[in-house]
């Protein structure tokens, strides 16, 4: 009982210890917070925006900010702020999908390749290295040709694309620790491979790819936002940043709101969640768990030493 609750108050240490560090610079804080604000924005749609997003107003066709349409109207006569709104639905939907698919059949991958070795690594690995030579934005259109239009396509052409980084940062955890003590003892204690995968190697690889999930979910919004841009993601009429900055930067010399709203949107998504994934590896860093949220200003002065 008493080692329980040791136990229970090292891992409240340990989480503690973490936010403190993840949360010790301004910056990340605001970050976190218009992330929160767009999510909340995102899930109350319905009630938030003044318009539908998809119906037609010809009598209002590219109308500019006016107390009616606080961002003007697009060429369909659309209001733009209630299309931004509900943008927000898509983006993050593909985000948070487009990063499960890859990091499940990533981190599976991974941990086959990293156990197994041999023959069966040496296949898994050269997939991987085969579809990392190729730029992502030109294998998740590769992939959005071949799927078609969609929500779940556009989703899983841009999952399939973001595998190989989570395949190949699992595959070295699982070799960094496979043949660490705790797992020889498993293995010793009668513990087949596959419990001794999951129980005591598989855990050691979570650390990193939260991180990487974390940065992928910035990556996946702006893969979506270029795919729509260029054609082959959200079928419309749906609201999507990356199809209104497409429909919107015909008319920058008269109506720039339509264009210039969404992309600011996009700007903010992906740095904000590309701040947070950064100040996350800085917490989960084991050579910063020491420093209480000082990580940041620890490579500060290594970057002045040099």
């Amino acid at each position: 009982m008493e080692n329980t609750k040791k136990k229970g108050l090292l891992d409240r240490l340990k989480s503690s210890r973490v936010l403190r560090v993840m949360f010790g610079r301004k910056i990340i804080v605001v970050c976190a917070v218009l992330i929160l604000v767009m999510v909340l924005v995102a899930i109350f749609a319905p009630v938030i925006a003044p318009y539908d997003p998809n119906k037609d107003d010809l009598y209002n066709v590219l109308k500019g900010c006016s107390a009616e349409h606080w961002l003007g109207t697009d060429s369909n006569g659309r209001d733009v702020l209630s299309r931004i709104i509900y943008g927000a639905r898509v983006s993050f939907t593909v985000g948070l999908v487009a990063v499960l698919i890859s990091s499940v059949i990533g981190m599976a991958l991974g941990l086959i390749s990293g156990v197994a070795g041999g023959v069966v690594d040496s296949v898994i690995m050269r997939i991987m290295d085969a579809m990392m030579a190729v730029p992502m934005l030109i294998l998740a259109l590769f992939l959005g040709a071949i799927l078609g239009q969609g929500l779940f396509n556009v989703c899983l052409a841009i999952g399939i694309s973001m595998v190989p980084q989570y395949a190949r940062i699992t595959r070295g955890q699982v070799l960094s620790v496979r043949n660490a003590d705790y797992v020889t003892a498993g293995t010793l204690c009668g513990a087949s491979r596959v419990r001794n995968t999951l129980v005591h190697v598989f855990p050691n690889c979570l650390s990193a790819n939260i991180v990487t999930m974390t940065a992928s979910l910035g990556g996946a919004i702006l893969a979506e936002a270029n795919l729509s841009f260029l054609g082959m993601g959200i079928s419309p009429p749906t609201a999507s940043w990356g199809a209104m900055v497409s429909g919107g930067y015909k008319y920058l010399s008269n109506q720039p709101v339509i264009a210039i709203a969404p992309g600011i949107a996009i700007m903010i998504v992906v740095l904000c969640f590309n701040m947070c994934g950064d100040a996350l590896r800085d917490a989960l860093d084991p050579k910063l768990r020491g420093t209480l949220g000082n990580g940041s200003k620890k490579r500060r002065k290594a970057t002045k030493g040099v």
